[in-house]
């Protein structure tokens, strides 16, 4: 096993001699952290000691591995070079390091994945001589997870980061709010979690399905399992950006606290936490209360998220009520806007101001360039391409999700054994062929694609075992777009992949990953008889 599985592909790798060769570790493997790099050798040292068994102690003597930071490399580069002296490790930054050492850790095989020796008599695991130089091709190598239509404990959320620094995506999307639930504490407002964490029941399957799962379901996390998430996050290298959505998508927080709503247009005391799925008409009342209440949430928010982006949702935002508010009306003459689209845009952009002002940066679904986008505005573009597209060519920057392409709650295969179908099907070389910046930018356009991301929808993935199987091994081809200086779409060598894949499959399973088979699924993946969302047609290729 050398640097041609390796998964995302590196740029370069070579054999140390032109022939292959193997360096063995055992006992007398040390391992040597220089500045910098302290906390990944903390990592390594964890992951494979409990791997292989062996201690790799502290030392700095030829036969060891060596982490070294290299200002002269770009920030998340890294070369791994094993030769018969040594195995040495650098990066531009700990981030380059820390990928580094998650090449290094595939190059020992998929054992090295567990989390105890298979065979505590093995003291000798060996690695080949190589030397590989790598580097990112996106800084935004995103995976989003809602959490809000079903809940995620706290372990699958640090089981999910460390799914995702092992595929080398560094940006966690925590969809924490939506309709259907409310799933982070915020102290001011406790019937948040209170009351609009839980829903009565749930819907089984989608849209037009007739089943329920008659039981509550809910849940949240504290704001020290935030601050748990966050560090387990920073300690991989990723970071975790929030997203509470506004001013749609708000049903949770009305049910929780009725004055959100537009009261004068329907009676909100009688709203409860949805539990069904789509677009609830229940959207916030644009009012001065209401800034002031979300002023209040995001000011807690940003002390438990250090990141740069906050996620502040704006997308499907259904505006009937607005339309028959007098109160919203009153604040469309008062503002001078044309419509309600431009109330939405007002909505947004106060949010913009206020972040900005406290040196962090907006970004929202591509729905906030409908009535003008706020000066300092990212976009997520999920409705295709076109909302990166104009949102780039008015210098706006841009992550790429559109859900033709990387909505992994789409069916996988047409096949009638997918559980609860879902949208457009997307088989695992879609995904591989998926290119996130479109070829209408100039140069300088693309220069706004920050990068790209994949969004796992929950609406139908009621336990860990369904997030997995619709997740990977999509997730892996969509890592290797994310991070490989990929050929175009239709020259990808997807034959490769796939036998890279056969090496791949063996650490999901060493990690426990309920993936998708190649064959299909298995008789308890299927869930035969619940209705999906069908769409016909084909979706738009690129």
């Amino acid at each position: 096993m050398g640097f041609e599985d390796v998964i995302p592909a590196p740029r370069k790798g070579w054999w140390v001699p032109p022939t292959p060769g193997a360096f063995p570790l055992d006992e007398e493997t040390v391992l040597y952290a220089e500045p910098g790099t302290e906390r990944v050798a903390l990592w390594l040292r964890n992951a494979l000691s409990a791997a292989t068994g062996l201690p790799f102690a502290e030392g700095r003597e030829d036969n060891g591995i060596v982490l070294r930071v290299d200002p002269g490399m770009a920030e998340e580069a890294y070369r791994v070079v094993i030769d018969g002296y040594a195995i040495r490790i650098d990066g531009g930054s700990a981030a380059g390091v820390f990928w580094g050492a998650q090449t290094f850790r595939q190059l020992m095989g998929p054992d090295a994945y567990r989390r105890a020796p298979i065979d505590p008599a093995r003291r000798e695991w060996f690695v080949p001589m190589v030397v590989i130089e790598d580097a990112p091709r996106f800084r935004w190598r995103g995976l989003m997870l809602d959490v809000a239509r079903h809940f995620t404990p706290k372990d699958g959320v640090l089981r999910y980061l460390d799914l995702m620094a092992a595929h080398k995506l560094n940006v966690l999307h925590f969809h924490l709010t939506d309709d259907q639930g409310w799933r982070v504490e915020i102290r001011r407002y406790p019937k948040l979690t209170e009351t609009g964490s839980w829903r009565a029941r749930t819907k089984f399957g989608h849209g037009a399905s007739p089943l329920w799962e008659e039981k509550p379901h809910g849940g949240h996390y504290t704001q020290d399992d935030i601050r748990e998430i966050v560090a387990y996050a920073a300690e991989r290298h990723i970071t975790v950006v929030p997203e509470i959505d506004v001013p749609g998508h708000s049903q949770a927080a009305i049910a929780a606290y009725p004055e959100l709503g537009n009261t004068d247009v329907i009676d909100t005391t009688s709203l409860k936490v949805w539990d069904s799925w789509g677009i609830s008409p229940n959207v916030l009342a644009p009012t001065d209360n209401t800034l002031r209440f979300y002023e209040g949430v995001l000011e807690e928010l940003l002390e438990l998220f250090p990141s740069r982006f906050v996620h502040v949702g704006g997308d499907e935002c259904l505006k009937d009520q607005w339309r028959r508010s007098p109160t919203a009306q009153a604040r469309i003459r008062e503002l001078g806007l044309a419509d309600e689209d431009g109330l939405q845009s007002w909505f947004i952009g106060h949010f913009d101001k206020w972040l900005s002002a406290r040196g962090r940066r907006l970004v929202g679904w591509d729905e906030i360039l409908e009535g003008g986008l706020a000066d300092g505005a990212a976009v997520s573009s999920w409705r295709g391409y076109e909302g990166g597209i104009a949102a780039a060519r008015a210098g706006h920057d841009v992550v790429m999700c559109p859900e033709q392409q990387v909505y992994l709650d789409h069916r996988q295969d047409a096949g009638a054994d997918e559980p609860v179908p879902i949208g457009y099907v997307r088989t695992l070389e879609d995904v591989y062929r998926f290119e996130p910046v479109p070829p209408e930018l100039t140069p300088e356009e693309a220069g706004h694609v920050l990068g790209t991301q994949a969004n796992v929808w929950t609406e139908v993935m009621e336990d860990h075992a369904r997030v997995d199987y619709q997740t990977f091994p999509r997730l892996v081809a969509f890592a290797e777009v994310a991070w490989s200086p990929l050929p175009a779409p239709a020259e990808r060598d997807f034959a490769d992949f796939e036998r890279r894949m056969a090496t791949h499959y063996r650490r999901l399973d060493a990690l426990g990953v309920a993936y998708r088979p190649p064959s299909g699924p298995l008789p308890w993946q299927r869930r035969p008889g619940v209705l999906g969302r069908p769409i016909d047609g084909p979706p738009p290729d690129r």
